[in-house]
């Protein structure tokens, strides 16, 4: 399908009444597979998309291999220490040449034909290159193919399939005071903890944003966690059953935050602690409130070490910085099915107590077999299975808080994210 085909209901596919204090969202958007179409070339080929972090690949040679916007690269770093992101697909006849999900090569081999290629994607070896012409290997054609833009903002290497794309910085806008926030957690700097989390559902992807971003839902959907931590911990109801995060931010581009400081009593493992860590825990949360403190100062280290983030990147990244890092993007594969990523982020000198204590929260929650995201993955399987009525029953409200989102502070659990989201997608969608 091409631009010119796009649906004509798609431009009126949003209300955005703010008079009225109305904002809706037509569910065919989450069923047509020309939309699903278009989202590819208007969005995934054009925005900025998380690629992985640096510590990935600290030395010579490092490389992961995922897909990112539906397309496989490789990740690497070079024997001069260069960072790139490849196309992995072989410049002979585009076999996919990495299958391994990380490790650590100075080359690259294809399997179907054997042609080889540095970790800088040139050209080292073809069998039988006696039969091609004098000068072969210099021709650029035969080397591995980079994405066209490769950017790092604060240990986070995004990529960008649009060469004429505004600058990384540009694109994060509000956002980068965020990313910035989360690579201060350690004196030694951040790191992705060895491992990640994979797993997919049969909705559309954009439930899956909307259901990162979504305060609201928690208190009914994830009641047995809540169950849990009163039983376990002993610990009041959190803020989000209180009434959510202290404030909503939109962050520009379709980037938005929802943020709270030291509101949460059960806490994450950084430096606010919590009656079931114990004393041990209580020591390594002032020890490490200390030490950032007297590197950033203590205004900055409060927000660092006491506050909540749940930061969101347009379009499929999200941050999520209240019980530990979690670092997680989701992309579409057919109008009903996304595939999910996750990662922890930690500081690098953390010790084995605090490491232990993010791995569970990142785990018991948010893990595919964790807490919350069995509930929020069949959620939205029945958002999906709901949408085949979609031609009779049209619309989904995301209105609450549309009438205060202009004030200084908009209500808490106000939906200003997602129609943050909502308004950016539209634009992308439907601009000339």
């Amino acid at each position: 399908m091409s631009d010119r085909n796009r649906p004509d209901w798609l431009r009126s596919s949003i209300v955005d009444d703010k008079r009225r204090g109305v904002f809706r969202v037509n569910r065919k958007v989450f069923v047509h597979r020309e939309v699903f179409e278009l989202e590819r070339r208007r969005i995934f080929d054009r925005c900025w998309l998380y690629l992985g972090h640096v510590s990935e690949v600290e030395e010579p040679g490092r490389f992961v291999s995922r897909r990112v916007g539906g397309r496989p690269v490789i990740f690497n770093r070079d024997r001069q220490g260069k960072l790139h992101a490849f196309f992995n697909s072989c410049a002979h006849r585009g076999a996919m040449l990495c299958r391994e999900p990380e490790g650590r090569a100075l080359a690259f081999t294809c399997p179907y034909h054997g042609w080889s290629f540095g970790a800088d994607g040139k050209l080292i070896g073809a069998p039988l290159d006696e039969s091609y012409a004098p000068g072969f290997k210099d021709d650029p054609c035969v080397n591995l193919k980079e994405v066209p833009k490769l950017a790092e903002f604060r240990g986070f290497v995004f990529v960008n399939y649009d060469s004429g794309a505004e600058s990384l910085e540009n694109y994060l806008a509000g956002a980068c005071e965020y990313l910035e926030i989360v690579s201060q957690h350690g004196d030694e700097g951040m790191q992705i903890v060895p491992g990640r989390q994979s797993y997919g559902a049969q909705a559309n992807w954009k439930l899956l944003q909307e259901n990162s971003a979504d305060g609201y839902h928690a208190v009914t959907t994830h009641a047995t966690y809540f169950n849990y931590i009163r039983a376990r911990d002993g610990a009041v109801l959190n803020n989000y059953v209180k009434g959510g995060f202290g404030r909503v931010r939109d962050l520009g581009n379709g980037h938005a935050v929802s943020e709270s400081l030291g509101e949460t009593p059960w806490g994450r493992p950084v430096a606010r602690w919590i009656p079931p860590w114990g004393e041990q825990g209580k020591e390594e949360c002032d020890a490490i409130y200390r030490r950032v403190a007297a590197r950033v100062g203590e205004k900055r280290a409060e927000i660092i070490c006491r506050g909540d983030r749940n930061l969101l990147i347009f379009p499929n990244l999200v941050v999520n910085d209240i019980m530990a890092v979690t670092v997680r993007t989701y992309y579409p594969t057919a109008p009903d099915r996304f595939e999910v990523e996750a990662w922890a982020l930690a500081p690098r000198e953390e010790s084995a107590f605090m490491r232990g204590m993010r791995l569970r929260s990142f785990l018991e929650f948010l893990g595919p077999a964790g807490f919350a995201t069995p509930d929020d993955v069949e959620m939205l399987e029945l958002c999906q299975q709901g949408y085949a009525t979609c031609d009779a029953v049209e619309w989904n409200d995301l209105s609450r808080g549309v009438l205060s989102e202009d004030g200084p502070a908009p209500a808490k659990q106000d939906e200003l994210q997602m129609r943050t989201f909502w308004r950016r997608w539209h634009q992308l969608m439907t601009e000339r």
